[in-house]
Formats: structure tokens, C-alpha cells, sequence
């Protein structure tokens, strides 16, 4: 019925369910009398509850697929060469398995001998992992089904010899099938990792494509009066990056928001563009994860994860599902303040710091949205983040400046004011003494190659961060 051989990597997702289904499939195969197959993703093939026991069973052949071998030995396709483990009817199960995950959780079809066969998707962190398959079952008449094998073997196998391949055979009325496919799906619902059931990821999803919406319809007004950059919005992908490196989630969720929106504004319908944009933000993600001391091979088991699911990826509701895990994974990975004591107050004061770095910050105005008295706030900052207040906002600042160097045309003073420092010679010397070299000569060095803004687009993203 299915391939026989999954991937290591579509294994190592669902093997860990399966340790948790096991108990299950046996308690619902000893109360239905039905046997119970685990698939992947893809609809290849893990393994069975049971062999099962049927009267054609003579070499405990698993049951689904000995009436799945009749139908390939006697198929119509005479000069096809079948690969191993597929089956006329492959397909059928596979396109079940994702109507099952788009139509409330289970579904249940009969296959073209009229076997019934239910299906529920396996969910592994938000993401289908693969499905549970019930059946087949006998959903239409012994005399039926017989008749049909007859007739698809053109009278090799006659009625006698197909009534006798049946027995054993579990009849099954519409409302029993009914039945077992809600405890099924009941079963899946458990064995799925993570508090989210299907329907509740399904919610998610429709949010996430809700607020996406919502942002494409407010640049769709933008882009009439002219206050849309073109090309790819490079800011915003430094604005999701930042803000990963400061373990904001809530500020990296909103520039994943505003960066996707704009992606799909300037590519509708071009679901290969997306999948391509979404494969080069994972990499990037996952590159400013290791660069934040982490450890790489554990980021990169996690990035093949997640890559090898945008590749897999049908539908951008799938593809934004995965960006946002990724944003939420790698936000706990990275963050700075991750087992520091006073971590709440340290990321307010980081997030004030970053709001308000482009003018004059004072001590008392960051502690006062930490939350802690200025003293206190000065002695904490310094002991957990390494260095005092006005190092870090020279050491923001500088960073700041130099991707303006790289990435405009704005002159030295016009960077030095966006950057919060209060004349040009200041923000050269204090540039100098973090780099080794002036403004000018590490604009020179390192701008042939960079994509270059125009001093236009730069104001439009500096009004839309600002805001």
C-alpha cells in the first residue's frame, strides 16, 4: 500500500510518537479488531499495530497490503515498472492523509476494491509529523467487494476464491466506521506532542494568515501614495535579526509580520519565491543563533528540521506556520538573558535601549523601565550584561552605524544623527576606537559588497520602525 523506507529525518520526527502510540494502537486494535498503520509525512509506510490474521494470510502478510499487491499484479498498467512498495492505490492513501489534516482532523474514503480505510494526522510541534491509518474494514457488502476483486483480476480469482480471501474480514455498518474514526482521532490528539490539539493549530493559522492580510491591505494603501520601498525590505530583516539577538520575541514576531507582509505584497501568488525568501530567513536565523554562542550542532539538527519542512511545505499558511515557529524556537536559543537573574527587567531595559538608542539615553530613564532603581540597575547591567550602560550604547550604535555605511548613501553626519550621537567628530572618534579605523576608510573597505539603499528608502523604514 505505502513505500516501504522514510527518511531519517521524516523518522527521527515521528519516531519519538511512536514510543507514546504503542499502548494506544494495541488497546484500539484489541477493541475495534482493526488494524492500525503509522505513516510519515509523505505517506511512506513505519509500521503496523498488528500482522493482522486473514484467511489469505498465509505468510502473515500484512492484510492491507496483500489486497493492495492483487491490485498492482492484475492492474491494467501491463508495461508499468512499479518501484517497491508502491501500489495503484498509493496515492489514494497519501492525498487522504492531507485531506484528513485540512478537513477537521480524520477522514475516511474506501479504496477502489471498496475497503474502508480512516485517517488522523500526527502533529509534532504544531506541524504535521505523519498520520495513524485504520482499516480496511468492510464498508459495503461481502458479495460486493468479492465481486469486484473478480472483476479486476478478469475471472482469475473467482467469486469462490474471493469470498474465501474475506473472511476474516471485520464488516463494519457506516455509523461503527464513524465511531472508530472519532476515537481515532481521539488517540492522535494525545499522542501529538505539545498542548495544541488540530483544530487549535488550524485557529493559529488562520490568525497568522488573518494579520498577514491585514498588512498586506495597509501597504496596498501605502504603495498608492508612494511610501513603499521597492526591493527586498533589508531593514526589516535587520529589525527581526536584532531583535532575535535580544531574545525579544514579541519585537521579532511583529518584524516577521511587517518582513512577510512585504514579501508577499511585491511577490502575490508566487508560492516558489516564498519558499525560497522563507529557506534564506531560516539560515540567516539560525546563523545569528550559533553567532550568539550556541551550540551548532544542536542549531543546525534543528535548522535541517525546519528547512526540510519549508521544502515539504504545500501552502504558505504552512510555510508562515514554520517561520514562526522558528522565530519562537530560536528567540529562547539565543536570548541574552536566558537563567539571569533579573531577566525581566534587563529585557525592558533592553527593549527601551533599542527603542530610543537614535537620541541621548540617560541611566535614569533605562532604569526606570527596567524597572529597578538607577544605583541598582547600573550595578545588575554591569554584572550580567559585561560592561556599563554607555558601553553598550556605543557598542549598539557603532553596529548600527556600520551596516548605514555599507548599505547608503547618507553621509557621515547625516549616520551620526541617526545613530544618537551628537556631532560627526564625536561618532568618528567613538567609531575609530570600536572598529580600528575611521568612518570613511570602513565605508570604502567594505562597501563593494553591499547592496546599496537609497537615502529615500532609508527614511521610509526609519518612519516605519519609529512607529
Amino acid at each position: 500500500m505505502f513505500p516501504n523506507s522514510s527518511n531519517i529525518i521524516a523518522r527521527r520526527e515521528i519516531e519519538p510518537l511512536l514510543l507514546k502510540a504503542q499502548e494506544a494502537l494495541r488497546s484500539y486494535e484489541k477493541s475495534t479488531n482493526v488494524t492500525v498503520s503509522v505513516l510519515d509525512r509523505t505517506g511512506h509506510y513505519i509500521s503496523a499495530s498488528s500482522e493482522g490474521s486473514f484467511a489469505g494470510d498465509t505468510d502473515k502478510t500484512h492484510p492491507s497490503e496483500y489486497f493492495c499487491s492483487l491490485c498492482r499484479q492484475y492492474s491494467r498498467e501491463t508495461d508499468r515498472n512499479w518501484e517497491e512498495g508502491e501500489y495503484p492505490c498509493t496515492q489514494i492513501h497519501i492525498d487522504s492523509i492531507s485531506q484528513a489534516y485540512y478537513s477537521g482532523g480524520v477522514y475516511i474514503y474506501v479504496c477502489e476494491l471498496g475497503f474502508t480505510y480512516w485517517v488522523c494526522p500526527l502533529s509534532s510541534s504544531g506541524w504535521q509529523a505523519g498520520a495513524l491509518i485504520a482499516g480496511l474494514v468492510l464498508g459495503i457488502s461481502k458479495q460486493e467487494v468479492a465481486e469486484k476483486i473478480s472483476l479486476m483480476s478478469r475471472g482469475q480469482i473467482n467469486r469462490t476464491a474471493a469470498d474465501l480471501l474475506l473472511e476474516g474480514i471485520p464488516e463494519k455498518t457506516g455509523e461503527e466506521i464513524k465511531a472508530m474514526a472519532r476515537l481515532l482521532l481521539i488517540c492522535t490528539e494525545q499522542i501529538s506532542r505539545g498542548t495544541e490539539t488540530h483544530h487549535e493549530i488550524l485557529k493559529r493559522r488562520a490568525e497568522q494568515q488573518s494579520k498577514l492580510s491585514e498588512q498586506i491591505e495597509s501597504l496596498k494603501n501605502q504603495h498608492d501614495t508612494g511610501e513603499v520601498p521597492p526591493g527586498y525590505p533589508l531593514e526589516k530583516e535587520r529589525q527581526l535579526l536584532s531583535s532575535l539577538h535580544r531574545g525579544d520575541n514579541e519585537k521579532a514576531r511583529k518584524a516577521l509580520d511587517e518582513l512577510l507582509a512585504l514579501l508577499f505584497f511585491s511577490n502575490p501568488d508566487n508560492f516558489k519565491f516564498m519558499q525560497y525568501r522563507a529557506i534564506e530567513l531560516v539560515v540567516l536565523i539560525s546563523r545569528a543563533a550559533v553567532t550568539s554562542g550556541n551550540t551548532e550542532d544542536v542549531l543546525l539538527e534543528i535548522n535541517n528540521r525546519y528547512l526540510m519542512r519549508i521544502q515539504e511545505a504545500q501552502t504558505t499558511e504552512e510555510i508562515l506556520d514554520v517561520l514562526y515557529l522558528v522565530v519562537d524556537n530560536m528567540t529562547e536559543q539565543i536570548s541574552p538573558f536566558k537563567g539571569v537573574r533579573h531577566a525581566s527587567s534587563l529585557r525592558k531595559a533592553e527593549r527601551y535601549i533599542w527603542e530610543n538608542y537614535t537620541r541621548k539615553v540617560s541611566l535614569q530613564e533605562v532604569a526606570n523601565a527596567s524597572g529597578l532603581s538607577a544605583p541598582y540597575f547600573s550595578t545588575v547591567f554591569k554584572e550580567e550584561m559585561g560592561e556599563n550602560l554607555s558601553s553598550y550604547l556605543n557598542r549598539l550604535r557603532i553596529d548600527r552605524a556600520s551596516g548605514l555605511l555599507m548599505e547608503t548613501e547618507l553621509s557621515l553626519s547625516e549616520i551620526a544623527g541617526f545613530c544618537g550621537f551628537d556631532d560627526q567628530s564625536w561618532f568618528s572618534k567613538i567609531f575609530k576606537s570600536y572598529t580600528g579605523m575611521s568612518p570613511g576608510k570602513y565605508r570604502d573597505q567594505n562597501r563593494s559588497s553591499s547592496k546599496v539603499l537609497s537615502t529615500d528608502n532609508l527614511s521610509v523604514n526609519y518612519r516605519s520602525m519609529d512607529g
